[in-house]
């Protein structure tokens, strides 16, 4: 018999791997905890350093426009 598929929000995915980097659970037990494949784990773990940089130039391009929108007024005087 098959396992249910549980669809873990992004939110749920990081406090998952918070459980390991962070207060240093072994991936085994925090995988047991969550019945999840240790590949599954791997697999956010990578995506989640892969697109870390994502989060840091949201805040760069709201500074950007903020310039952007200085420059227009500036300009238009």
């Amino acid at each position: 018999m098959r396992k249910k598929r549980h669809n873990y929000s992004a939110q749920e995915k990081v406090t998952i791997l918070k459980r390991h980097l962070v207060d240093r659970v072994a991936v085994s037990d925090v995988c047991d905890e969550y019945d999840l494949q240790p590949t599954v784990f791997y697999r956010w773990q990578k995506e989640f350093f892969e697109n870390g940089a994502a989060v840091f130039e949201k805040s760069d391009s709201a500074k950007n426009r903020a310039e952007q929108k200085r420059i227009e007024q500036l300009e238009a005087k």
